[in-house]
């Protein structure tokens, strides 16, 4: 499933496979059995249209190669790559429940789950070379719907502050070519929808697998 830029996460997924053959081989690991407990009923869940469904053992497997680190149920169905600044949002029918966001920078893709589905996905921006985007799990700090940086003296709409020095994820004018000084950008109108549905405290993991850095202006 080539889903988008840079094939996105359902690739990545793809790729970790051999990674985890390679590593956990016919001994699955404490953590894939533990995985394997939590995703086994998931396959009886009703499933909603429109969406793209994972089975059981892809996900043991992206839980395996580390792509993952809690269960998915599924995710939005994309016919073709997205470019920068297009994203797609679907939220029909997903319940309420836990709010994460997975960022993969080397796809260069930010998806946004809730309740365990796919609600929100698109191209992003991230750190240049000389100020790169840290890997790693944050807790949202805080929310700021109107913020301008001091620093680069640049706006920063929905704001979603990740460190304590300034490492946030918010609206952008997401373009070829561009970077930012180690936030991640996303389109405008995709950050004011994922700013009125994720939560202070909710968390925001970041990978960083093998990739080189971006080149080009800072945004």
């Amino acid at each position: 499933m080539n889903r988008r830029l840079w094939a996105g996460p359902t690739l990545a997924i793809v790729l970790g496979l051999a990674a985890w053959w390679m590593w956990f081989g016919d001994k699955p690991s404490p953590a894939l059995k533990s995985a394997a407990a939590q995703i086994a009923p998931l396959k009886a869940a009703p499933q909603l249209p429109g969406r793209t469904y994972l089975d059981p053992q892809q996900l043991r497997q992206a839980y395996g190669s580390g792509d993952l680190d809690r269960p998915i149920k599924s995710l939005i169905a994309i016919d073709r790559t997205l470019q920068h600044g297009e994203y797609r949002w679907d939220d029909k029918g997903v319940p309420a429940g836990p709010t994460w966001i997975r960022v993969d920078l080397k796809s260069q893709i930010l998806s946004v789950f809730r309740a365990g589905h796919e609600v929100g996905t698109a191209v992003i921006l991230y750190g240049a070379q000389s100020k790169q985007t840290p890997p790693g799990k944050y807790p949202i700090m805080a929310k700021a719907r109107v913020h301008r940086s001091s620093i680069y003296d640049a706006d920063m709409p929905f704001t979603l502050r990740l460190t304590g020095d300034g490492i946030s994820i918010h609206a952008s004018n997401v373009r070829w070519g561009a970077a930012t000084h180690g936030c991640i950008g996303v389109p405008p109108d995709f950050a004011e929808k994922l700013f009125d549905t994720v939560s202070i405290n909710d968390d925001v993991v970041v990978l960083n697998k093998t990739r080189t850095a971006g080149a080009g202006a800072n945004s």
